[in-house]
């Protein structure tokens, strides 16, 4: 693969952007100058037209529908296991990549478990231990 295709601009959406988490998310995204085509906000209608600031401009956030995922490349989702449950399947099959922050899919065998700084498959896919897996991994990439 070439290196141009990993640093092209990507389609983002967030899902639940208007939370703390959301928030930070598009926090992330900015500090760390990530290659954005298009950033698109997404939270439950109660929320929608809230506006938030990126990158010195506003962008409001939108209710979330099934047509929201059309040419997104990835789509961040941190809005609860039920939104996850029934808008996740939908984004992979528009075509996204889904990294959700919720329970909905932690057991499920075929959704691959991402822990930051781990080899997938080492661990346990507990996300109350992930703090301690964190913490232990250097020790386990480190055995003899």
């Amino acid at each position: 693969m070439q290196i141009d295709a990993l640093v092209r601009p990507r389609s983002v959406a967030i899902v639940g952007a208007t939370g703390a988490v959301g928030r930070e998310l598009l926090g992330v995204l900015e500090r760390r100058q990530f290659p954005l085509a298009e950033l698109r906000l997404y939270a439950s209608p109660r929320s929608a037209g809230t506006l938030l600031q990126f990158q010195g401009r506003d962008i409001a956030v939108t209710a979330l529908t099934e047509e929201s995922f059309a040419g997104v490349d990835l789509a961040l989702f941190s809005a609860g296991s039920g939104t996850a449950r029934d808008y996740a399947p939908v984004a992979v099959r528009s075509g996204a990549v889904v990294i959700d922050n919720s329970s909905a899919f932690r057991m499920d065998p075929a959704v691959p478990l991402v822990v930051p700084e781990m080899i997938a498959g080492s661990f346990w896919p507990v996300m109350s231990k992930v703090s301690v897996v964190v913490a232990v991994a250097p020790e386990e990439s480190c055995a003899v």
